[in-house]
């Protein structure tokens, strides 16, 4: 599917939460090799209410599941899994996490019966060589996980493996990390990273509109990513004041370092549900591949 169609996609979607910047997408064919790599996503995933609440969020990510050839297996990077050391989850069947609270029943009675990948949980250890890789047993899917990926693949036909953040490791780490699992591209796993670029709940107000700051935050931000400029990124702490306000802590801000050291020179962004929430989340989302 060329930019065009993609973006005549989005257009059947309420208007509300559509940016694109310049990009391509096209179907995955294993058999071409303009096109030998798995696309990468970053999804702002906002309240775990998104997972069972049909709206312009949620119908974005349902369409970006029926417009992308389906992957063989999903590797997911979620803001919910804050470890010391890094590890990999190494399950034949996957657990749905509810890691949170007063939210209504019909949101905990959610489970999403996926299948795990143990293989690719050792391919994955084996690709990473800065830090040992130890495998997980006793976790699962968090929301961060199940709550986009369920409407991506509502059928549950995709394995699923997690990794965790090592929450004691600075932005660079995650960044690198993340470049060191490129060959999983070239066999057919989506790379995903789930969290939010924005992500201020000291601030955010029901209701409430953006605030300046994180306009300027969403404008910054935005602008660095489509030219593909990260260095600057993982020195988010040096950007001012604006970018404090937006990451008061990193761990919704680290999924996306994962998905961006992936990124190749010939691959561009779309940014996609561009919306800033209660004053001080952002739901900005990217797809990025081959351009």
């Amino acid at each position: 599917m060329n930019r065009k169609d993609f973006l005549q996609t989005l257009s059947l979607l309420p208007l509300a939460g559509y940016a694109a910047n310049a990009t391509v997408m096209k179907h995955f064919n294993d058999n071409a090799a303009a096109s030998d790599r798995t696309p990468l996503l970053f999804i702002g995933h906002g309240s775990p209410m998104n997972g069972i609440t049909d709206n312009v969020y949620s119908e974005a990510w349902k369409k970006l599941g029926q417009t992308l050839e389906p992957p063989k297996a999903i590797l997911c990077v979620s803001a919910h899994w804050l470890t010391k050391g890094t590890y990999v989850t190494a399950l034949e069947e996957q657990r749905t996490i509810h890691s949170f609270s007063n939210f209504p029943k019909e949101l905990f009675d959610v489970r999403y019966n996926v299948k795990g990948n143990p293989q690719l949980a050792k391919q994955t250890q084996e690709l990473i060589k800065n830090t040992q890789i130890e495998f997980s047993h006793d976790w699962g899917l968090d929301h961060g996980a199940w709550t986009v990926i369920r409407r991506l693949y509502p059928e549950a036909n995709i394995p699923v493996i997690q990794l965790s953040i090592d929450y004691s490791k600075p932005a660079e780490y995650h960044y690198q990390l993340g470049k060191q699992l490129a060959s999983l591209r070239r066999k057919g796993v989506l790379i995903l990273g789930s969290g939010n670029i924005i992500h201020n709940l000291y601030t955010t107000s029901n209701n409430a509109k953006p605030f300046d700051w994180a306009i300027e935050a969403k404008e910054k931000f935005n602008k660095l990513i489509a030219d593909k400029n990260h260095t600057p990124l993982l020195k988010y702490q040096s950007l001012g004041e604006y970018a404090n306000n937006a990451i008061p802590t990193p761990d919704h801000f680290f999924p996306l370092l994962y998905v961006l050291g992936l990124q190749e020179k010939d691959e561009n962004v779309c940014f996609f549900n561009d919306d800033i929430l209660s004053g001080s989340l952002s739901m900005t989302s990217l797809h990025i591949e081959k351009g």
